[in-house]
């Protein structure tokens, strides 16, 4: 079985975050960069790790991060039929 698949079952989630930075060559541009991965809702320490690296290693001066989760593997979604309709 994947990997990630466990990792569902595990109660990871799937997270994109928005990421709007400052580019260092032109500091009134900001620059939108997209990351999504397997991670753990609320305290996300995957995109923490991300971020953190970000700080640390790369010029482009973080100004906004905006983040969206959902659980791919959730419970069946069902609701009872309200009458029952014969075609010919």
């Amino acid at each position: 079985m994947d990997r990630s698949f466990f990792a569902q079952l595990n109660n990871y989630r799937i997270t994109t975050a928005e990421i709007l930075y400052w580019m260092p060559d032109h500091e009134h541009v900001l620059q939108s960069f997209v990351w999504q991965n397997l991670d753990l809702a609320p305290r996300f320490p995957a995109l923490t790790k991300f971020l953190d690296f970000w700080e640390h290693n790369l010029d482009g001066r973080l100004h906004r991060v905006r983040v969206a989760n959902a659980a791919l593997i959730k419970p069946a979604e069902f609701r009872f039929s309200s009458g029952l309709y014969a075609l010919h």
